[in-house]
């Protein structure tokens, strides 16, 4: 296997920016995969998935709900092996992704709409941070902290690792993925000692669909997949990005929500902290608590820095970072967790298509501007907008009422946020084979003269991908 080379292009775009965030990284910055993996299942034990996994074993049958998460949770380390791929292969950002595919203004847009998601999920956790901070801190010296005090200490914690960049993230990994790991392993052991197993598989009163769970279980970390070119841009080869990438989203994904789906059902709580309490892990409660958080919302404000880099291009990502995270910990003073269920449904709904259709425009056209290096990128390719809001709208109509944000006219695959990204795929697929038949693809709009940074990266992008072994 060859090693993705370093290009000339690349290098006038990174000087001055460690982070690369319009050019591609080059090749003696890159990584192996399992520091790549390491940040992917830090990202993927947060909070979040303790609720879901919560949630779950509270509304169906432990056996069935297990099967979601690793069901879920396999599904996601496919998609990421294919979303990894085009990070890797390319070396670009998802942001300059979205430039490429949607066009110069188009992907504007999308950038926006990330930005905002990762802003988003960045208070939802700082949120959920601030709220079982203030129960341990209750519980270990009987203070009663305001909850706000808690969420701002926590979100600017989370800004100052997130200031810079991809190094302290894998840093920070290195060591809190073995450590968090250890803890929980450890709270599931006390619990069934000190609880035994009897009601591990207690009758509960079904409220999900199965597919329904699924698509909630992927829905917990399928914005992390489709900006995983944020991260898999930095390893050593697409071979290396596809290997982190299922390892990282399936383990990452499913061990958090696993481990609080058996507590929740053996200790009969629905607290992760109050669950630690109540085994006597009062302090490790508290270390469990932060690192989970801390890790997960650095790459949730670091992944919303680089697509503002490309609408903000005369602003440091540094500086986005700082405003970001301000805008993002002032949503969570306003409760923006609360509405934890319908953000992540929403997401699934509407940001995974994304995914689709660039994993389309790399793997299905043949004249693809992120394979071919072409410099013919639109101010806005429509089409590629239309494949889009397709996939979006086969996520609504495939959504149960109950399960998010739906109308539940018809099923697929029973699992929504697989079936928007894959109508968006075959959508985009379709219109570029008709366009290639019609010979769309060669009067598409010639770039202006402000396109020639977009040249020179889809230059570097194609010399990329032609020096891996695919």
């Amino acid at each position: 296997m060859t090693t993705p080379p370093s290009t000339p292009a690349a290098a006038p775009q990174s000087r001055g920016r460690s982070d690369y965030e319009q050019g591609v990284v080059p090749a003696a910055e890159r990584k192996g995969w399992l520091p790549i993996a390491g940040i992917w299942i830090a990202i993927g034990i947060d909070l979040s998935g303790t609720i879901m996994g919560v949630q779950l074993g509270a509304g169906m049958p432990f056996g069935e709900a297990l099967a979601a998460t690793i069901i879920g949770s396999v599904l996601l380390g496919v998609l990421a092996m294919a979303c990894t791929y085009v990070g890797a292969a390319t070396g670009f950002t998802s942001s300059v992704i979205a430039r490429t595919v949607f066009g110069r203004a188009g992907g504007r847009v999308i950038s926006i709409a990330m930005a905002i998601s990762s802003l988003g999920w960045f208070g939802v956790q700082t949120g959920f941070f601030a709220d079982n901070a203030r129960i341990a801190v209750d519980e270990l010296l009987h203070v009663d902290v305001p909850v706000q005090v808690f969420t701002v200490i926590g979100g600017a914690l989370m800004v100052l690792t997130a200031l810079w960049g991809y190094r302290s993230i894998e840093r920070l990994s290195s060591w809190a993925v073995p450590l968090l790991i250890a803890l929980l392993g450890l709270a599931v052991v006390l619990a069934f000692v000190q609880f035994g197993s009897g009601q591990l598989f207690a009758e509960v009163t079904p409220q999900f669909t199965f597919g329904g769970a699924v698509s909630l279980v992927m829905g917990i970390f399928v914005f992390g997949v489709v900006i995983s070119p944020d991260i898999a841009r930095w390893a050593r080869t697409p071979k290396h990005a596809m290997a982190a990438g299922f390892i990282g989203f399936f383990i990452g994904n499913s061990l958090i929500v696993i481990v609080a789906l058996v507590l929740s059902r053996v200790m009969g709580a629905q607290d992760l902290m109050r669950m630690f309490f109540m085994l006597g892990l009062g302090a490790i409660a508290v270390v469990v608590l932060t690192l989970a958080q801390w890790t997960t919302n650095t790459n949730n404000l670091y992944s919303a820095a680089l697509n503002l880099s490309t609408i903000f291009t005369r602003v440091s990502r540094r500086t986005l970072t700082v405003i970001g995270g301000v805008v993002a910990i002032a949503a969570a003073l306003f409760g923006i967790y609360d509405a934890f269920i319908p953000f992540i449904s929403v997401m699934g709904t509407f940001i995974a298509p994304y995914g689709g259709v660039y994993l389309a425009e790399f793997f299905a056209r043949r004249s693809s501007r992120l394979r071919s290096g072409s410099a013919a990128v639109p101010a806005v390719d429509a089409w590629a907008f239309v494949s889009w809001a397709i996939g979006g709208l086969v996520g609504v109509c495939t959504t149960q009422p109950g399960n998010g944000l739906g109308l539940g006219l018809f099923t697929l695959t029973t699992i929504p946020a697989l079936d928007a990204i894959l109508a968006a795929f075959a959508a985009h697929a379709l219109i570029g084979l008709v366009r290639r038949n019609r010979g769309a693809d060669a009067a598409n709009a010639a770039p202006d003269q402000n396109a020639d940074g977009d040249a020179q990266d889809l230059h570097a992008a194609a010399e990329i991908a032609k020096g891996v072994d695919r």
